[in-house]
């Protein structure tokens, strides 16, 4: 399969969560062993060879892929989560969605100093989660390598919310 092939995979969902967002649901993607190997082989031969020392997944569909790439590049793995869900001591960053606000969190061990990170997330839309991410990297010492998505979404413009970092997505819809 092609990458420009992936897309036929994404279920587009009309007003979800609410009225007139259109959510692209890659759960459709995962489940086809095809688009899913063809997502991870591209992914990993893009970040192959690069100096990454762990994955940051952004909770939940961001763990799958973060997972995958840490295994596949011998990296550690770093769960960002909703609010409540981590058990020992955390650090948080509010951030700003396309329909609200939300906030994220990490245990506040979870990043060491000057230790190399690659944030993973299924879609890149305002970048307001990807760029709260990038924060709560930063504030634990660590040096954000760069931002890796399945998809993109670029009419809504996260990109520029990234700074300069590398930003990586298979998968862009304009």
């Amino acid at each position: 399969m092609r990458v420009h092939d992936l897309k036929r995979s994404i279920r587009e969902v009309p007003d979800f969560p609410k009225p007139g967002i259109r959510f692209y649901d890659v759960t459709t993607l995962f489940r086809s062993p095809d688009a899913f190997g063809t997502a991870l082989d591209r992914l990993v031969e893009r970040f192959r060879g690069e100096p990454i020392d762990a994955f940051a997944g952004i909770e939940a569909r961001g763990f799958v892929l973060a997972a995958a790439l840490a295994y596949a590049l011998r990296g550690g793995l770093i769960l960002v989560r909703k609010p409540g869900k981590l058990p020992a001591e955390v650090v948080t960053e509010d951030y700003e969605l396309e329909y609200g606000s939300a906030r994220v969190e990490v245990h506040r061990d979870a990043v060491a100093a000057e230790q190399r990170i690659l944030i993973v997330d299924d879609v890149l839309a305002t970048g307001g989660t990807a760029a709260a991410t990038a924060r709560l990297v930063e504030h634990l010492g660590g040096h954000v390598l760069g931002f890796a998505f399945l998809v993109e979404l670029g009419f809504l413009g996260g990109r520029a919310r990234l700074g300069d970092a590398d930003v990586f997505s298979l998968v862009q819809y304009d």
